[in-house]
C-alpha cells in the first residue's frame, strides 16, 4: 500500500446514504432519533438500577430474615428433641444437640458456645454449677458462665489482670468489690463465685446475656 489508504465506508452507512439520496430526490427525509449522550444516560440507568434493587429486596421472601427477632440457639447433648423458651427481653434459647449457637438481635451476630461438661465434685466449677440453680439457671446458663469465666480467668482464684487490675475468677474490677460476699474474697473461690453470679444476674439477668455482651464488647 502507498502512503495513503482509501477509507472503506461500512455497508450499513452506505445503505443509509443511498436511502437519504433517494428520499432527497423526492423532497423527503427519514426521521432521526434524538442522540442520547453518555452523561444524560447515566442518571436514567442509575434510577432503574436502584428501582430494581429495591424491588428485589422488597419482594424477596428471605429478606425478612435480616429483621427477624433476636434468638439464641442452645445445643444440649443430653436433649433428644428441640425446645424453646424466652429467658429475658433480648434472647430466646433453643435446646438441641451439640453446642450453643447464640444470635444477638441488636447486633445481628452469631456466636458459638461449647456445652460445658459436668464439673467434678469439690471444684469451684461444681460450686458454681450448684449455686446458679438458686437463680433458676440450668445447664444452658452454666455453659455460658463456664465459657465466660474460662476466657476471663481460666477459673483461677488468684488471677489478676496486669493492665486493668481485675481480680479473681469473675475478674472483678476492682477486686475489693467482692468483699461484700466475704472478707476472704482474695483467696476463696466460693466467695468470688457468689459475687460474680449476683453481679451477672443484676446487670445481664443471665449468664448467657453476659456472654453475649462479652462477645460484642470484649468485657462484661
Amino acid at each position: 500500500m502507498g502512503k495513503y489508504e482509501a477509507v472503506r465506508v461500512p455497508l450499513a452507512k452506505r445503505i443509509i446514504l443511498s436511502l437519504d439520496e433517494r428520499l432527497a430526490k423526492k423532497g423527503l427525509s427519514r426521521p432521526h432519533l434524538p442522540r442520547v449522550t453518555k452523561a444524560r444516560s447515566l442518571p436514567s440507568l442509575g434510577f432503574f438500577f436502584v428501582l430494581a434493587f429495591t424491588m428485589v429486596y422488597t419482594f424477596d421472601p428471605y429478606a425478612g430474615n435480616l429483621a427477624s427477632a433476636s434468638t439464641m440457639q442452645v445445643f444440649d447433648p443430653n436433649k433428644q428433641t428441640s425446645e424453646a423458651f424466652g429467658f429475658d427481653d433480648e434472647y430466646t434459647v433453643t435446646f438441641e444437640r451439640g453446642g450453643y449457637t447464640m444470635v444477638s438481635g441488636k447486633e445481628t451476630i452469631s456466636y458459638f458456645v461449647l456445652a460445658a461438661p459436668t464439673p467434678e465434685r469439690g471444684t469451684p466449677k461444681y460450686y458454681a454449677y450448684n449455686y446458679i440453680k438458686t437463680f433458676g439457671w440450668g445447664l444452658d446458663q452454666y455453659s455460658c458462665l463456664f465459657n465466660l469465666w474460662t476466657r476471663e480467668s481460666q477459673w483461677r482464684t488468684l488471677a489478676r489482670n496486669p493492665s486493668s487490675g481485675a481480680y479473681g475468677i469473675p475478674q472483678s474490677l476492682p477486686g475489693s468489690k467482692m468483699a461484700t460476699e466475704g472478707a476472704d474474697w482474695m483467696t476463696n473461690p466460693e466467695t468470688q463465685i457468689r459475687w460474680g453470679v449476683k453481679y451477672i444476674a443484676a446487670r445481664y439477668k443471665t449468664a448467657c446475656g453476659a456472654w453475649a455482651h462479652s462477645e460484642i464488647h470484649n468485657w462484661y
